[in-house]
């Protein structure tokens, strides 16, 4: 028989056929033994059958119960190349003496349906080989909300519930015992030099106490927002649940502003959401953003936005209104809350660019403009919320430093 010319930049395409082959007859084989087994067969003469099985027997196989398996493959393999010249001791091999094994952490045995037989006697399930598969969770963190199908949201929806939301830290006006402050505490210090007969041996300091920031979030729930709006809706209960009640607030708005915060604080989601339901009267209408905010800056923003507030504000930014109020109720709220946050599913969308007149207006007053069209979006928001600076960001006076650019130009 004619043997084939075997260059040497086909042993990887080799190794990796025959590693394939080794997977699919149920040998856990990696990528990196598969690499490991292509360098050996550039070492060793590729056509003599013994080396072949030899080497891969060294490099491919790691448990001895596979042996068996590996000869069969091995064999139909070779008789596949044409190669022959298999030794008779590789052909008519017998199989190897079934020895008690001790039992592995990946062998799960199932003895419902066997019986009263021992464990040794019970067959182990198939081994899945982890290096040679993905985690769905990697994929679905990546994947838009409304591109996710019906499980994938019920999903989406538990791995928010998991989510640990911390407010960055805000100095208040107290003081409490530190080691090292920014101020003497006269008084501890005295108590203990009275221990050393009044001597100022050693000072004692302070520095001002911190708290958790207040965290407002105004959802917009109109039509535009309707396919993000119940997932986003989880992700408010959620956050209501992770803190303290009076450090959060929330509203949803349309076309006019509803405060939802006594529903969202209760435990059971299905109710909480479903008492949200009864109690916003424009879902899914149409979208006001700037009188919805304007209505927020004069009714709410005093008894909200004290003590050094985050505000996260979730929109699309399509607004129904003139652009010049939404522009001065952002303005305005910027200047009363500590800092201002925008979300918009639209940023992840390819090609998209805050192009419309209402973004045009409010975005010079965004200390920061996110997305939130995946969960890994949101797991980016909880990073973000939980390192925010006690210093605030510039503020910007006045409404007359943007102007509204034409989308389009007439033609010439």
């Amino acid at each position: 028989m004619n043997q084939p010319n075997l260059e040497q930049n086909q042993l990887l395409a080799h190794a990796v056929r025959f590693s394939r082959e080794l997977r699919e007859a149920g040998l856990r084989v990696t990528p990196n033994q598969t690499e490991v087994f292509a360098l050996a067969l550039s070492r060793i003469p590729m056509l003599e059958p013994r080396a072949f099985a030899d080497a891969a027997r060294a490099c491919l196989v790691s448990r001895r119960e596979d042996l068996a398996k590996f000869e069969q493959v091995f064999k139909s393999f070779w008789l596949e190349l044409g190669l022959g010249g298999i030794p008779e001791e590789l052909l008519n091999q017998a199989s190897l003496p079934n020895q008690q094994q001790k039992p592995r952490p990946a062998e799960v045995r199932d003895g419902s349906s066997q019986g009263d037989k021992p464990p040794s006697e019970l067959p182990p399930q198939p081994l899945t080989d982890r290096a040679l598969t993905y985690s769905p969770d990697s994929t679905q963190k990546h994947k838009r909300f409304d591109q996710m199908n019906p499980a994938e949201l019920e999903a989406a929806k538990q791995a928010l519930r998991r989510f640990q939301w911390r407010v960055g830290q805000r100095r208040t006006r107290r003081f409490v015992a530190a080691r090292s402050g920014e101020r003497l505490d006269y008084r501890r210090s005295f108590r203990t030099a009275m221990r050393f007969g009044g001597e100022w041996i050693k000072l004692e300091m302070r520095r001002k106490k911190t708290k958790p920031r207040p965290l407002v979030v105004l959802a917009d729930v109109s039509g535009s927002m309707e396919r993000y709006a119940r997932l986003l809706l989880h992700f408010m209960h959620a956050v209501t649940q992770r803190l303290e009640r009076r450090n959060i607030e929330t509203f949803a708005f349309g076309t006019h502003l509803t405060r939802i915060t006594k529903s969202l604080e209760r435990r059971d989601v299905d109710a909480s959401l479903t008492e949200v339901g009864k109690t916003v009267n424009d879902w899914s209408g149409g979208t006001r953003i700037g009188s919805s905010l304007e209505l927020f800056n004069r009714v709410h923003a005093k008894r909200v936005l004290g003590r050094g507030a985050v505000v996260i504000l979730i929109s699309d930014g399509w607004d129904q209104g003139q652009p010049e109020v939404l522009g001065a109720a952002v303005e305005r709220l910027q200047k009363t809350c500590h800092r201002l946050i925008w979300l918009n599913p639209l940023i992840g969308t390819i090609g998209f660019q805050p192009q419309t007149r209402g973004l045009l207006a409010a975005l010079p007053f965004v200390d920061d403009f996110l997305s939130i069209h995946n969960l890994n979006s949101l797991e980016q928001l909880a990073t973000h919320l939980e390192g925010i600076s006690h210093l605030r960001s510039a503020r910007r006076s006045g409404i007359k430093g943007w102007e509204i650019q034409p989308t389009h130009q007439a033609p010439e």
